[in-house]
């Protein structure tokens, strides 16, 4: 007997497609890339003025000119919303570290070492460009790879790459999260009050014991993470979102009903919603709705805080985080100075740090390491798919972007800073993309079963 739910024409023709098209895992890279062209066609059109200008609005908060938290909007994305981007990335980590990809040595030493190799080589090359001056502070700026363009790029091959090459990448670019937050966390940060460091680190505090004693309500983790520990950060003078990453590792990260116990209270309760006197009207009785109560409860029970509050804010982050700081910051006036910018020592570092320095770090470290036998390739990758991810892993937008804002006071050098990584995110993802699609052997022999004949 088949069941059917009832789907009304707001299912039908809003939110089922629109839940098909965020449930693509290919959607959140095809979002930020349009972001990321209508922020160019906007600075290169009639509006440019326009709009260069909304980001400058000024926005305030306090109560009687006391305390007052004055930033323009582009200051509050950068500050503010990108930090509930990190608080994402925190959470993703710690699930990885506690029960992924992380959680096992021999699988995840690959990939992060990987991870970290495409870090150090493009901070050198960026210095060689470099070596002094101004322009010397912009050596974070290659070395963060962005997971959402790489990711969806190598989503687009579907089939065509094994399931492998994708958690590869997966893991490197988490481990290059990691890499950047620490970078920022140390190099990037003004003059630190730590008047408001110790009240930040007493509310980090205050966090830990309380998933300690067992506290697993998540908007009381918003309130204490946003409230206090945000707050005093960003008046600290340490960058604002690395208290989304240390807010993201106090959230519990444990169920407090085990899958046997959720599975038979879960029986239970169906047993007793089907021999509840149903009323004959739309509305539930009460008996039913006390029930129905319960299981919510213990679905929440049965998941973690951790898990919950990723795949909640997951979608947020990925169609309006991301899309908003891609428009607020991606914007580059192409003029007849642009070919001077695009040459310049900085846009040169830029470029050949993420095309040359990734490629250098991920595919140089990870076959001595894999010719070392200190670890081995995932079963079904090739050289091949190593040199394919080597040049994905140039696309730099997002953390470039952001860690080029941080590095430089000078707007010329940031706009030499986005030339170089808008030219090498698009022609490293393009590279990328065709090398996996042409270069695509099902019949090749993995390295590691190659180097043991």
């Amino acid at each position: 007997m088949k069941y059917k739910i009832k789907i009304t024409p707001i299912d039908r023709w809003v939110i089922d497609p629109v839940n098909r098209f965020i449930g693509k895992s290919t959607t959140g890279g095809i979002v930020l890339f349009l972001s990321a062209i209508v922020a160019l066609v906007l600075a290169n059109s009639p509006w440019k003025d326009a709009y260069h200008h909304i980001w400058e609005h000024k926005i305030s908060f306090g109560i009687d000119n006391k305390f007052m938290l004055d930033k323009t909007l582009h200051h509050w994305i950068n500050d503010g919303l990108m930090a509930v981007f990190f608080f994402v990335v925190g959470l993703e980590l710690k699930r990885e570290i506690i029960g992924g990809e992380l959680s096992n040595p021999k699988k995840a030493i690959l990939p992060i070492v990987a991870g970290f190799g495409g870090m150090i080589f493009p901070a050198l090359i960026y210095l060689m460009f470099n070596p002094s001056g101004e322009a010397h502070s912009g050596w974070g700026i290659p070395m963060a790879t962005d997971i959402a363009f790489a990711l969806g790029v190598l989503f687009l091959l579907g089939k065509r790459v094994p399931t492998s090459l994708k958690v590869f990448l997966t893991v490197l670019a988490i481990a290059d999260d990691l890499g950047a937050v620490l970078v920022i966390a140390l190099f990037y940060t003004s003059d630190i009050s730590f008047t408001s460091l110790i009240v930040g680190s007493l509310f980090l505090l205050l966090l830990i014991v309380s998933n300690l004693v067992g506290v697993r309500n998540t908007f009381y983790y918003g309130i204490l993470g946003v409230g206090g520990l945000w707050m005093a950060f960003l008046l600290s003078g340490v960058h604002a979102t690395i208290a989304g990453v240390l807010a993201a590792f106090t959230i519990p990260a444990n169920v407090k009903v085990d899958e046997l116990v959720f599975i038979e209270k879960m029986k239970d309760y169906l047993n007793k919603f089907k021999h509840a006197d149903p009323n004959g009207v739309p509305t539930v009785t009460p008996e039913q709705l006390h029930i129905l109560e319960d299981m919510r409860t213990l679905s929440k029970q049965a998941m973690t805080p951790l898990q919950r509050l990723e795949h909640g804010m997951h979608p947020f982050v990925t169609y309006i985080v991301m899309p908003i700081f891609a428009l607020a910051n991606g914007g580059v006036t192409i003029s007849s100075d642009s070919t001077n910018s695009g040459t310049s020592l900085v846009a040169l570092g830029v470029i050949f740090g993420l095309l040359v320095g990734k490629f250098i770090g991920i595919v140089g470290t990870t076959s001595l390491f894999v010719k070392l036998k200190l670890a081995s390739l995932p079963l079904g990758m090739t050289y091949k798919h190593l040199i394919g991810v080597g040049l994905l892993a140039s696309i730099g937008f997002t953390m470039s972007l952001f860690i080029a804002n941080l590095a430089f006071k000078n707007q010329e050098l940031v706009q030499q800073a986005k030339m170089g990584i808008l030219f090498a995110s698009l022609l490293g993802g393009t590279l990328g993309f065709l090398f996996l699609y042409f270069n695509n052997n099902k019949s090749e022999v993995n390295i590691t079963e190659a180097d043991t004949h």
